[in-house]
């Protein structure tokens, strides 16, 4: 074991203990999954949003190995008003690093107009696709004049995506966006090495698709948001 894997694990269970999301659970799921693998990046990424009167909480931690991507999801809910009866819904995917099919960037800019090199990006998505399944999402098209009433039928776009990661610096803090970045390009350079059929696709410009919402395999199974 070398001095710079096992720091990184070291790293790794300290944004875990950060994130104050059962630390200790999610890192006992998390190391588990990795098989004795060593970590070489990861991202630790807690959401929490309202749902009526109650709060819900998850949690999506990526880490990478030199080749695999491995990926847990834990929910938490509510079982009681009280709030005494929890439950915990966790779900790992490993996903070989020489199958991942694109990694996309999207980022957003505050006062473009004004950019220096020194600006931080203000929102980063990261979407990474290896399943081959497909997000289409669709509305009713039109023609840009406000006074027409014809209907248009519909217009959509489909893109490529088994999980997306949407990192705002207001929220998260501006390290959090860089280590995205930083994990991002570490899984780049981990996919060059194991090269398969289509490579890795990656786009980080203005034609990359934006989403709008966490939006993981995992997710969608647990709950709509």
């Amino acid at each position: 074991m070398t001095p710079s894997l096992s720091a990184e694990r070291r790293d790794l269970d300290a944004s875990l203990e950060r994130a104050g999301f059962y630390p200790r659970l999610v890192a006992d799921v998390v190391h588990d999954a990795l098989d004795g693998r060593e970590p070489l990046s990861h991202v630790v990424h807690l959401e929490t949003h309202f749902e009526r009167t109650e709060v819900r909480r998850h949690i999506t931690v990526l880490v990478l190995t030199e080749d695999m991507l491995v990926i847990t999801h834990v929910d938490d809910q509510q079982l009681d008003e009280a709030g005494e009866q929890m439950m915990a819904q966790i779900s790992t995917e490993s996903v070989p690093v020489s199958q991942i099919k694109s990694v996309v960037l999207s980022y957003l800019y505050a006062q473009p107009q004004d950019y220096k090199p020194s600006d931080p990006v203000r929102e980063l998505t990261l979407a990474i696709a290896w399943s081959g399944g497909q997000r289409l999402d669709m509305g009713p098209a039109s023609c840009g004049d406000p006074q027409c009433d014809a209907d248009h039928g519909y217009t959509g776009t489909i893109a490529q995506e088994d999980i997306v990661l949407r990192v705002s610096s207001d929220a998260d803090g501006l390290q959090a966006v860089q280590n995205a970045k930083a994990f991002a390009r570490a899984l780049r350079q981990v996919n060059a090495a194991n090269p398969v059929a289509g490579g890795v696709v990656v786009n980080s410009g203005p034609g990359g698709r934006r989403p709008t919402s966490l939006a993981t395999r995992f997710s969608r199974a647990h709950h709509q948001r």
